[in-house]
């Protein structure tokens, strides 16, 4: 159990408020350094170096292997972290192991397309909560992936997106999540990942492509949206259902 999770005296409230709220945002944008950190949450890099200090003894965090776009060249590089499994379980809820026996019981009894049919079941309900938000965001199709990463973020899935590839033919938007609420379920049913790619690829008009995904291992869950499909977006929309 971490220390932003317990109990705490009225005292300490704040400072484990402050920890969870830099545990959510490693979530959400890791790799990354104390200094964005800091930045971001308008805390100072001291300050955010000890709350991460404490969960990298929590076994919360970790430091990434990966180095950062842009990252200086000379000069001992930046520290950068990362959640790690631990530390997805402390955001996620405590009901993995029951939906998994559940699921396992409709596998066995109905077969792997019962499984199929409610993951997309499930992946559909999420488009219809969050479609209107996308569609506000009109045509552009920067503006709609960034409203699709906010859609997800305020329904829990510490979501994110940035253009990459500026210039080149790779060009495109990187859709982030950097926690899943069925991230256990979908190590076993990928039918889940399938689904709301399928879903992120509705929403959007575009054909995506899943880069990583949390359930197999990856630090995130990365979507890569090509910027030639999104040109396209407004005339390829349709309902799934």
């Amino acid at each position: 159990m971490f220390i932003a999770d317990r109990a705490v005296p009225a005292a300490d409230r704040a400072e484990s408020g402050t920890r969870r709220r830099v545990l959510t945002l490693v979530s959400e944008r890791g790799p990354i350094t104390a200094a964005q950190v800091a930045e971001i949450l308008g805390l100072t890099t001291a300050g955010v170096r000890r709350h991460l200090d404490v969960l990298a003894e929590e076994g919360a965090v970790e430091e990434s292997d990966h180095a950062l776009a842009g990252a200086r060249k000379r000069g001992r590089p930046a520290r950068a972290y990362v959640l790690t499994e631990r530390g997805h379980q402390s955001l996620r809820g405590d009901y993995d192991e029951l939906a998994t026996s559940v699921l396992r019981f409709l596998r066995d009894n109905q077969g792997e397309e019962a499984v199929g049919a409610f993951a997309r079941a499930r992946a559909l309900k999420l488009a219809e909560q969050i479609r209107p938000a996308v569609e506000a965001a009109g045509d552009d199709p920067q503006a709609r992936a960034a409203a699709l990463a906010e859609a997800l973020r305020i329904e829990g899935y510490a979501a994110s997106s940035r253009p990459v590839g500026k210039g080149t033919p790779l060009a495109g938007v990187q859709l982030c999540q950097g926690h899943c609420p069925v991230q256990h379920v979908a190590a076993e049913f990928p039918q889940f990942c399938e689904a709301e790619t399928e879903v992120f690829s509705d929403l959007l008009g575009a054909h995506v492509q899943r880069l990583a995904s949390l359930a197999y291992g990856d630090h995130v869950c990365t979507t890569f949206i090509p910027a030639n499909q999104l040109a396209n977006s407004p005339q390829k929309r349709r309902d799934p259902r």
